[in-house]
Order: C-alpha cells, then sequence, then structure tokens
C-alpha cells in the first residue's frame, strides 16, 4: 500500500469548564451568499478540511463531526453529561435547568452568576440527587413563576421539584399521567398504550393552573399545580410540543400539523393517521391550536403554518412560531390570530432546506433570535414590535454543535447546545470478540453538551460574524454547477450536477454500529490502533482484503449517537429535529422508518435519485415492516450454505423462509424486493447475500441499490464475532459477484456503517470503516482526506446526477479523491471466513456446524474446542439461562426486531458472558450477574441503545 502523508493530530484542549472563548478571528475572504443564476444552481464543498480530524482544532475551530467546523462566539461552559435536550431560565435569571438525554442523567441545574453546574439529578451514582423514572420528554423543564418550583416532563408523569434558595432541588413529587387508548407498534403490530409524552410545561397568567402538551396523546390538560389532578382536557392537533399564552388564550404548536381529513393521503406517526405526501413519504401539514382555559366546553381553534412547528415565543400581540422543517418562522397576530408575515430562515440562499429553526427570544432593543439547529448560529433580525411591521435579517452568530434553546437574560444571551463540542467527553469501555480485553476511547456516546454565552454585537460586528458562520458550514466556497450545454467527457465524479460519469450503477451496503480502530485498527498501513482492534482481520479478512486492494478509509465519520439517527443521516443526508429532540425517551418511535414525523420535507436518497431520473431498488435497508414467516437461524443458515454450494436456489424461499418485506412509505415500498429482510438478527447475511444475488442474476442492478447487511449489530443466535465474520462474508460475496458480472466496468460500491457507536476509537467515536470499491476507485492506497456520511451521500448523488437533499449534502465535498480516471477492472475474490459462523449456536443446524472447510478429523478438533467455548459452567447455568430468557425478550429477531432495544449495560455483560464462556465476571463486578441484578440499567431494558 502506499501511505499519504498525514498531518499531526493537535490534542483536543477544550475540554476545561467555563474556557474563554472570546471573539473570533474573522474569516472574511471570498465569503458570500450565492444567489441562483442563469448560470445554473450553486453548491458549495466543505474540502476545507483537507487532513485535519475530528476533536482537532485549526483556525476556523473544532471540527465537529457532520462537516462542520465549531468556535462559538462568547463564553463556553461545558458538562459532561449527555445531550442537552432543552432548558428554561428561572424566573430571576439566576439558573438555568436543562433536561439530559443518553446518560442516566436526566436534569441539571447551572448558576449562571458562577456560570457553574450546581446540581444533576438522574439514576448513576456520583449525581446529587436520584430520580427512578429516568425519561425526559421533547421540552426542557419549567419553573413557577414564583421560582419556587421546577417541573420536569416525563414518559407518562410530571415530576415537581421544590427549588431552593440557592438553585439546588429538594425532594420530588411525581404526578402520573394515564395512558389513553392504544396504538399499533412495531413491526409485530403488537397493540401498545398510548403514553402522555409530556411536552411543554406552562403556568396559566395567575398562576393558579398548569398546563402541560400530552405530545403521544394529541391533547392539552389542565392540572391542579398542588395535587396534580386532571381539571381540563383539550383536543388539539397531532404531537403538540410547546405552549403559551397570549392574554387569556393559550397557543399551542403542533408538530404533525392538523387531523387528517376523509379520503386524504395519511401516514401514520404513534397511531395517528398524519396528512401526508404519498410520495416523498412526509407530513404536509402544520398547525398551531388556540385554547379558550375560561370555556373548557369549548373546541381549540387551528391556525396554519409551516410544516413541524416547535418553538415559540409571545412578545404583547405577536406569537412567533417555529417551522423547524420548512425553515421559516410564522408571525401570528394574536389579535385575529391569522399569520400577516413568514420569515426565511434559509440564510445561504443555494439551498432551501435544512437549517432546522427551532428556538426563539427577543431582546429588550428589538432584536430577534433564532436558533438554527443544522446551520449550529443563532440568526439575528430586526424587529419593530408589532405583528405586521416587516422583520429584516441582520445576520448570523456561530454556536456549539446543534443549538436548541436560546434565551435572554438581562443583557446576556444563552444558548443551550444539544451536543455541545460533539462526543469528546469520558472514554468510555466497550467489550466485543471472542477472548477480546476491554477497550476504552471515545464513544458516539460520550456527549459533551455545551452552554455558550455572550453580549450581542453591534449590527455591524453581526454582519461580520454572519462571514465566520458561512465558513463554518462550507457556505459559498468552491462552488460545483449543474451541467449545461455541451456535454463533458465522462468521469466517475462530474463537478457539475448531471454531467455524465464512467458509473452508471451504485451499490450501497448498510452496516451496523462498527468503528474504525474495532476493525482496522490492526492495519499498519492506516492510522489505527491495535490494542483497541476487537474484530480484526480474523474476524473480517474479506474488508481487510477490500481495502488492501480498493484503498483503507482512515479520516472517514459516522455522524448519529446509534442507529436511529444514522440510518437517517444516510437516507436523508440529515437527522431530523424530531429524532433529535425524541432522544429523551424513544417513545413515538426509535427509527423513524415508519414514523412520518422523522421524515424532512425533501425526501430521501433514493427519491432524488429517481427525480434526476435514474432507477434504485432496495434490498431491506430503512423497511421496519412485518413480513417474516417462522424459520430459525438455523434453517436460514442451511438454506444459504446449500444455495452456496451449488443447491436449488429454491431453498431460500420454502414456506418457512419467503418473506414479504416492504415499507410504508410509498416510494421505498415501490423499488423494495420483497424478499429481502430488514433488520432481524435471526436471519445471517450470508442468507440476504444469496436472496440479493437471486435478484441481481435475474433482472441486473438499477442504477442505484441499498443493501442491509445487519448481523455485525451482535446480539443475535451466534456470538459477537461469529455475527461479525457472517457479516463480512456476505459483504464479500456482494463484491465478489458484482466484480465478476458484466456490469463491474461502471459500477461503484460504497460500504458504510450506519453508526460507529459500539466501538472505541483513539481519534474519535465516530471514526468508521468506509469502503469504495470499483475499477474506478484509487487501489492500494490510503486516503487521509476528511469525509464523512453526507461526503458519500453527496458523491451518489453527484455520480447518478441528483440534486443535494438539502444545505448539508449541498456544501459536502464528493469524494474525488476516493476514484480515478484509470480504471482497474481486476475482479475481488471472496476470502473464506476464519471464524466459525456457528460459533455459539446452542442447537446445531440441521447441514451441521460450520467447520470452515475442514473434514475429518480436523472438522471434529474444530467442532470439539468451539464446544468447550460455550460449555457454560454448572454453577452458572441458571444465570446463563435467565439471559437466555432476557436475550429472547429484545427485540433482536423476528417481526418484532428493533436495532438497539436493549440496555447497553445488559447487552454489553451478556456479549462479554458470552464470548468468555460465562467464566469471567464483567470488567470492575464481582460476579457474573442475572439480567436483573446489572447496576445501572433501566429494568425493564428500555428503548434507548
Amino acid at each position: 500500500m502506499q501511505v499519504s502523508r498525514r498531518r499531526r493530530v493537535e490534542k483536543d484542549r477544550s475540554g476545561l469548564l467555563g474556557k474563554r472563548i472570546g471573539r473570533i478571528p474573522l474569516v472574511t475572504a471570498g465569503i458570500t451568499a450565492l444567489a441562483v443564476t442563469a448560470a445554473g444552481t450553486a453548491y458549495a464543498q466543505t474540502n476545507g478540511f483537507g487532513f485535519d480530524q475530528v476533536g482537532q482544532t485549526v483556525s476556523k475551530g473544532q471540527v465537529v463531526s457532520d462537516d462542520q467546523f465549531i468556535k462559538p462566539i462568547g463564553d463556553r461552559l461545558l458538562t459532561q453529561f449527555g445531550k442537552f435536550m432543552g432548558s428554561t431560565v428561572s424566573p430571576d435569571g439566576r439558573f438555568l435547568a436543562a433536561t439530559v438525554a443518553d446518560h442516566p442523567a436526566v436534569l441539571q441545574i447551572f448558576d449562571l452568576s458562577a456560570y457553574k453546574l450546581i446540581w444533576t439529578v438522574g439514576s448513576a451514582s456520583g449525581l446529587d440527587q436520584n430520580l427512578s423514572d429516568t425519561t425526559v420528554g421533547q421540552e426542557g423543564p419549567t419553573y413557577s413563576p414564583d421560582g419556587k418550583f421546577l417541573w420536569l416532563p416525563e414518559q407518562d408523569a410530571l415530576t415537581r421539584f421544590p427549588v431552593n434558595s440557592d438553585g439546588t432541588l429538594g425532594t420530588p413529587t411525581r404526578f402520573p399521567i394515564p395512558t389513553v387508548g392504544s396504538h399499533l407498534a412495531g413491526n409485530a403490530h403488537t397493540p401498545t398504550p398510548n403514553s402522555a409524552l409530556v411536552g411543554q410545561i406552562t403556568y396559566s397568567p395567575d398562576g393558579s393552573t398548569v398546563y402541560a402538551a400530552l405530545n403521544g396523546q394529541n391533547t392539552v390538560v389542565a392540572l391542579d399545580p398542588g395535587t396534580g389532578a386532571i381539571k381540563n382536557r383539550w383536543n388539539v392537533g397531532i404531537a403538540p410540543r410547546e405552549l403559551a399564552f397570549v392574554g387569556g388564550k393559550l397557543y399551542v404548536s403542533n408538530e404533525g400539523g392538523r387531523q387528517a381529513r376523509p379520503g386524504e393521503t395519511t401516514m401514520d406517526s404513534y397511531g395517528t393517521a398524519v396528512p401526508a405526501n404519498g410520495s416523498l413519504g412526509t407530513s404536509t401539514t402544520g398547525t398551531v391550536s388556540v385554547i379558550d382555559p375560561a370555556n373548557p366546553s369549548a373546541a381549540a381553534g387551528s391556525i396554519a403554518v409551516g410544516l413541524h412547528p416547535t418553538a415559540m415565543y409571545a412578545s404583547n400581540k405577536t406569537l412567533f412560531v417555529a417551522n423547524t422543517n420548512s425553515d421559516t418562522v410564522s408571525v401570528i397576530d394574536t389579535t385575529t390570530d391569522q399569520v400577516v408575515q413568514t420569515i426565511e430562515t434559509k440564510p445561504w440562499p443555494s439551498s432551501t432546506v435544512g437549517y432546522e429553526p427551532d428556538s426563539i427570544a427577543l431582546t429588550k432593543d428589538g432584536h430577534l433570535l433564532v436558533s438554527l439547529g443544522r446551520a449550529n448560529a443563532v440568526a439575528v433580525y430586526r424587529y419593530d414590535g408589532a405583528p405586521k411591521d416587516p422583520v429584516s435579517y441582520i445576520g448570523l452568530l456561530p454556536t456549539d454543535y446543534y443549538p436548541a434553546t436560546v434565551a435572554t437574560v438581562g443583557k446576556q444571551i444563552v444558548v443551550t447546545n444539544t451536543r455541545g463540542i460533539d462526543a469528546r467527553g469520558p472514554a468510555i469501555t466497550t467489550y466485543k470478540g471472542q477472548g477480546t480485553v476491554p477497550v476504552s476511547g471515545h464513544d458516539t456516546h460520550s456527549t459533551t453538551a455545551s452552554l455558550t454565552r455572550f453580549t450581542l454585537p453591534s449590527d455591524r460586528d453581526i454582519a461580520r460574524y454572519t462571514d465566520t458562520v458561512f465558513a463554518q458550514n462550507g457556505w459559498g466556497k468552491n462552488d460545483v454547477q449543474q451541467a449545461q450545454g455541451k456535454k463533458a467527457a465522462a468521469v466517475p465524479v462530474p463537478t457539475r450536477i448531471g454531467a455524465p460519469s464512467t458509473i452508471k450503477h451504485v451499490f450501497l451496503i448498510v452496516k451496523e454500529n462498527r468503528g474504525y480502530d474495532q476493525l482496522f485498527g490492526d492495519m499498519g498501513e492506516g492510522n489505527g490502533d491495535p490494542s483497541l482492534t476487537q474484530f480484526g482481520e480474523k474476524a473480517t479478512p474479506n474488508q481487510h482484503a477490500l481495502a488492501k486492494q480498493f484503498g483503507l478509509y482512515d479520516n472517514v465519520y459516522d455522524i448519529g449517537t446509534n442507529s436511529a439517527e444514522g440510518h437517517n443521516w444516510l437516507m436523508e443526508g440529515d437527522n431530523p429535529e424530531y429524532t433529535e429532540s425524541s432522544a429523551g425517551e424513544y417513545q413515538r418511535s426509535y427509527d423513524t422508518e415508519e414514523d412520518v414525523l422523522g421524515h424532512q420535507r425533501s425526501g430521501f436518497l433514493w427519491t432524488a435519485v429517481e427525480s434526476a431520473g435514474a432507477t434504485a431498488r432496495n434490498y431491506g435497508e430503512f423497511e421496519y415492516m412485518q413480513g417474516k414467516p417462522a424459520g430459525t437461524w438455523q434453517q436460514y443458515y442451511c438454506a444459504a450454505k446449500s444455495v452456496d454450494n451449488g443447491g436449488d436456489p429454491a431453498q431460500l424461499t420454502t414456506p418457512d423462509l419467503k418473506g414479504n418485506y416492504g415499507s410504508v412509505i410509498p416510494s421505498l415500498n415501490k423499488i423494495a424486493d420483497p424478499l429481502s429482510p430488514p433488520f432481524d438478527l435471526s436471519i445471517p447475511d450470508t442468507y440476504r447475500y444469496q436472496i440479493w444475488k437471486q435478484d441481481f442474476e435475474k433482472n441486473g442492478p438499477a442504477n442505484f441499490n441499498m443493501v442491509w447487511l445487519s448481523s455485525d449489530h451482535t446480539g443475535g443466535p451466534a456470538d459477537a464475532e461469529a455475527g461479525v465474520a457472517d457479516n463480512d462474508l456476505a459483504t464479500g460475496k456482494i463484491v465478489d459477484t458484482i466484480s465478476h458480472s458484466k456490469y463491474w466496468k461502471d459500477s461503484a460500491i460504497f460500504v458504510l456503517e450506519d453508526d460507529s457507536q459500539d466501538s472505541a476509537d483513539h481519534v474519535d467515536g465516530h471514526r468508521a470503516p468506509v469502503q469504495v470499491i470499483s475499477p474506478w476507485a484509487q487501489h492500494g492506497k490510503v486516503i487521509n482526506t476528511y469525509y464523512s456520511q453526507i461526503s458519500a451521500v453527496r458523491t451518489i448523488e453527484q455520480i447518478l446526477g441528483a440534486q443535494p437533499l438539502n444545505q448539508k449534502v449541498a456544501a459536502a465535498t464528493p469524494m474525488y479523491d476516493a476514484f480515478t480516471s484509470r480504471p482497474n477492472y481486476t475482479p475481488f475474490t471472496t476470502v473464506p471466513n476464519r471464524i466459525p459462523l456457528t460459533e455459539a449456536i446452542t442447537t446445531a443446524p440441521a447441514c451441521g456446524l460450520d467447520t470452515l472447510g475442514l473434514t475429518g478429523t480436523a472438522a471434529t478438533a474444530l467442532n470439539k474446542a468451539e464446544a468447550q467455548k460455550t460449555t457454560v459452567p454448572a454453577n452458572e447455568q441458571s444465570t446463563a439461562a435467565a439471559w437466555q430468557t432476557w436475550i429472547a425478550e429484545q427485540h433482536t429477531t423476528g417481526n418484532g426486531a428493533v436495532p438497539d432495544y436493549a440496555d447497553p449495560e445488559q447487552m454489553n455483560r451478556y456479549t462479554w458472558y458470552q464470548a468468555h464462556g460465562w467464566k469471567t465476571p464483567y470488567p470492575g463486578d464481582s460476579k457474573i450477574y442475572a439480567p436483573a441484578q446489572v447496576p445501572g440499567a433501566y429494568i425493564p431494558s428500555s428503548d434507548t441503545d
């Protein structure tokens, strides 16, 4: 392999609480907003990263995993207790309370004067206060008007804390909210109660009543603040989020819009039929409900606004509403309850999608502030005070990663940043792989959230800071344009959208949860740490061989924390605000394949490809629908093995094995292969390969082909390394089949993980083992250029002539240096697996255990060695049996299969015990625990990962 030069990584020194950020060096040269002109639509490229790595700090700021630099204005305060979901400032401006997700902590209190964390609430040891219910809603907590109480929204309750004079909290009182009705949930379509999923909580103007938006029940309730008794209930729109009183009227933002009308096209969200676009699979309405609390029997009124309305801000007779999916703010005159103007929050004219306005505030001198979650910025406007007075745009101010709440505190502005400085918190230890040792490093769950505060600069300085935000987002540099006029010569990745490419068939193989060092840390050619390698060349011989033949990419990053986010980043080029804010309890949905509210308005990767006139075909990816028959892992394994050895392909589709899979998204269902399974660990990936192969050989490929291989998720009937080996073998066989076909000469294969959460990495937990495989790919080199999943999405769109889905994709750099103009048509030949695919299978398949091609005494010796690995000692057999009962309830297999359903504390131990023969306690534990004994686990297991 040829090894290119790599920059030395600058050590991350940003983890100090209260570190002074100061004024940002301005970057102004050549940075302007680009308009759509007759010459074609211009799109930028974030190729300013070069060989920078995530976590590294350079002149533009710190590199984060979603193609951005961060270097916020003002002071930064870091916290290592997970992601901020929402926040609120106490009435006297002394304290800020924030809800937290992806950590055992659920609530944090900050002293804004001292600018430090003073109180933590949750379920982990070391926190200031214990709380058994670790769910939090989509919105932040609420202080009472006198500041003496703090209310926490939860899945099926409101919890009220007394507030001490120093801002700390007293003993809480929990007020349960009953479930109402039920809906059919998951692949199994199991009747499931409709939880309250409490959104924002607010007080009536006189302080006598507490109101709560029940996001999961499409209602708003009025409660007695002393007893928690429900006094009144109103039906509102779909998925109410925030509440705001103006005069005597209560306004409610409904992120799902209005209820459907007879005959309308709809899609489901948490059991509610949502008006939807039947092609794009997106919602089509957004509303604000209007409640008259003085007349509780009157039905709520409705005001039409933009898509996915979330945040609201009231000022005199004006109500501002953030339409997160429309990238606008509606201005409502509350005297007439009419929208009188709409503010565009699309600062980069080259793309109109994906800025995600998610919070609003107003300064005393008339500056309207709107946080733009996906731009890492606060947009500043001039507002003169009357609803119809035109709102004028001033500019942008840089924040940390994903600002979710903006508030004014005197002359100061405070921003709560959900992802802060990305996953740069304490190392997380991962335990995977047969006979491996524990490995520690940055994990995608190491999120370090932040507060930033600053004094509003002058309008002139705001305009200058706008250039900084443009530079940090990659807007307006090195533009590429639509191809027009005479066509240029074909190249692998054209520089203009619509120009010809030498590549006609793109394959996207989506895998599960692995990180770079975990697989490729043992490859000395790249920037790896072999001490963190758990599934090295023995478990992944094909991926290692592919990296050596087609190039090793050691500076590519997945973005999402988990599967719920990861598949969205791949299929939408974004993770919509709905999923970002659902992380507190993940009850409306985890993966949003079936949830219409989790889909951006511009559609999906396949719809973009089809809009460009190309064809698409899907083999399980982004599908989440029942359709699996009763076949066992053993039956699928034997069928695939037999066909691989020349047996009758009809074995793959016997009644026990033949699936009928699809999607509730019409455009995806139309291109789905009904025989290709989605996520289900009771089906080996070698079977998925055989099903794909039958269609490939019969019908040939589409221009764009998606394949979901999920065995490397681990947690199925075979042990962890066998699952990874099965995934690796299927990957190798797909590449082998394509590269020996007539389509090889104009094909490109992208192999991507949905996320890298279940791994440790010495650079960053988001770094992933990405592969680009093609005759037109760079062969035998190490590619050190910074890329991300968004880069891959942009590259696929660029090859197939598709328009970028949103501003993130429009600003991304295609993976130009992954390709060459001089093709090498040498095919790839599958490398046999070195780990038995039946390792740890408790019931041997009818076709026998996997002997790695060995026969006779050698095969017998291998089977004996494998049996010794999996024999449970007599004193642990009852515990092992309890774990087998537990794993059967974790939705890893069958029609109820859900990625990442199991609690991580439990799943880590199950995998460790399985990998170490039930002979060694989990590191740090004094003994081998039964599932219910696991410390720190949420029992029963949560939907989070």
